[in-house]
């Protein structure tokens, strides 16, 4: 049927870029908690959401994590 498909393990202040940019022109976003939802907060207006793991793994381009970054290619 489908790919793998695997949940990228997200930590608090990692910083994700989004496919699709924000309103206020900005994509990228710091989590500040992780569970079955995702709180973020955007880095250019500091508005909060909350969105399900499954709908973040699809919108993410990429995660910073200190120095790292890691890549998320849709397969």
């Amino acid at each position: 049927m489908g790919g793998k498909f695997f949940l990228f393990q997200y930590e608090n202040d990692d910083i994700v870029k989004m496919r699709k940019k924000h309103p206020c022109g900005s994509c990228e976003w710091k989590v500040l908690r992780v569970g079955s939802q995702i709180k973020l907060e955007c880095t250019g207006c500091k508005r909060q959401m909350e969105m399900d793991r499954v709908t973040i793994e699809k919108a993410t381009s990429q995660v910073k994590r200190g120095d790292q970054i890691f890549d998320r290619k849709p397969s």
